[in-house]
């Protein structure tokens, strides 16, 4: 990055132009009481190649999944990202892309988030999304405040086995909209509709996950109809992942879905950043956060793009915002809209069906005892027979990351582990983790 530094003349002819004698007079009306009176405890400046080594050291201290055999899942999985997704990434025009304001400068932009949409839509089985949201927490907070727009409902129902990060989003975002947040407990790692339907009585949406947060499959069917029974908007929170094999949301009567973007076509990155998606029926469009680009004709009737539906507060009314943070990930979204395009439909299918394999093949190889005797997708969780958090480390220390330790979030569950398998893993692999975890104790199969 190019930085050209200010000299003393610099500086002198700045504070001449504005009257001031030193740059300390211009900071005279903040009080002492509250300056810090000495000097940033930092080391002395480094030159461009010290300030190189020292970066590059830090970043020799991390360990990713291209160095280390992992298991971990939990909401982030790391599936292959084809090459031709950073190709289409790295061109300046959506690298370097900001907000697409002037449709006339912005063609092959709105083109790509429309693209995304359609993607979107036909994925999840609904008629339209916005943008993308910032990632799969904040696309549920969202959901909240739609839900509470169209119904006039204040009450939020969450399965236990939603993703407690999107919970713990959920409860934070509630107060502020007003609304209450309850939650129904699992059974066995899935959720029961009966209490689903009983919880949703006035509420204004019920949120499960699907796959489940615990690698359950849930009867996704019959909670979205004890939603509505209740009254209540059913919505699916959903893996992209694995909706080349499993139903989309639209298909089994949600009002909505939503869900992490990452697992397609995005990078693990240490956690982040990452984009969300939030798709829904046309009854919602009006409530729906953030921007949806639609297509249009110019005078000429050429096909041409433009930004829709704007609901963010610089655009209308703060009082008829939809959401103050709708900035959407447009190029985290086209990492995802590159992927889908260049799989398609039966790559996806392909993907899911092995990771599937996958998975149940490491089942009967490791031979554990299943913490849930239900059919899941492509993650499980394992009664170790001893505290889940010292199997993981001790299997880190040999190079392998086994898992998610569930008592994190689970009370009652210290010795459960949850493996993820993803396509990118092997049979010798899952050979690899056999070893590690026999070899810190986990009575594995021979």
């Amino acid at each position: 990055m190019s930085f050209t530094s200010l000299t003393d003349a610099d500086r002198a002819a700045m504070l001449a132009a504005i009257g001031v004698e030193s740059v300390e007079q211009l900071f005279d009306d903040i009080p002492a009481n509250v300056r810090l009176g000495r000097p940033l405890d930092v080391g002395p400046a480094l030159s461009e190649s010290e300030l190189f080594d020292h970066m590059s050291g830090l970043a020799a201290r991390n360990v990713d999944v291209n160095r280390e055999l992992s298991f971990l899942g939990a909401g982030m999985y790391d599936h292959y990202v084809p090459a031709v997704v950073d190709a289409v990434l790295q061109r300046g025009e959506f690298l370097t892309a900001y907000t697409p304001y002037q449709p006339e400068m912005s063609q092959g932009v709105l083109q790509a988030i429309f693209e995304y949409q359609t993607a979107i839509c036909e994925l999840t089985g609904m008629d339209l999304t916005n943008a993308s949201g910032y990632d799969g927490t904040t696309v549920a907070a969202d959901a909240c405040y739609v839900a509470k727009l169209a119904t006039g409902r204040t009450k939020v129902v969450l399965a236990e086995t939603l993703n407690p990060q999107v919970r713990q989003v959920v409860r934070t975002f509630a107060p502020g909209f007003g609304m209450e947040v309850v939650e129904v407990g699992h059974h066995d790692g899935a959720t029961d509709p009966d209490e689903l339907r009983a919880a949703a009585d006035g509420a204004a949406l019920a949120i499960f996950q699907q796959p489940n947060f615990l690698g359950v499959l849930e009867d996704a069917p019959a909670l979205a109809e004890a939603a509505n029974a209740g009254g209540a908007l059913p919505v699916a929170h959903v893996d992209p992942m694995s909706l080349g094999i499993l139903e989309a949301p639209g298909r089994y009567g949600c009002a909505l879905a939503i869900g992490e973007g990452q697992p397609a076509g995005n990078y693990l990155s240490y956690g982040g950043p990452h984009y969300g998606f939030l798709a829904a029926r046309q009854d919602y469009a009006r409530q729906l956060p953030g921007r949806i680009v639609g297509e249009t004709s110019d005078m000429q009737g050429r096909r041409g793009y433009v930004l829709t539906l704007q609901t963010r507060e610089q655009h209308i009314r703060r009082e008829k915002a939809t959401s103050n943070i709708t900035s959407n990930q447009t190029l985290l979204a086209l990492a995802g809209l590159v992927y889908l395009a260049w799989v398609g439909p039966a790559g996806l299918r392909e993907v899911g069906e092995r990771s599937h394999a996958l998975a149940e093949h490491a089942k009967r190889r490791l031979g554990l005892p299943v913490a849930f005797d239900r059919p899941t997708f492509r993650e499980f969780v394992v009664r170790t027979g001893r505290p889940a958090r010292e199997v993981i480390a001790e299997c880190k220390r040999r190079g392998v990351h086994p898992g998610y330790a569930v008592g994190r979030d689970y009370p009652g569950l210290d010795d459960a582990l949850m493996m993820a398998f993803t396509e990118r893993r092997t049979p010798e692999e899952i050979e690899r983790l056999a070893e590690a975890l026999a070899a810190v104790g986990v009575q594995v199969a021979a």
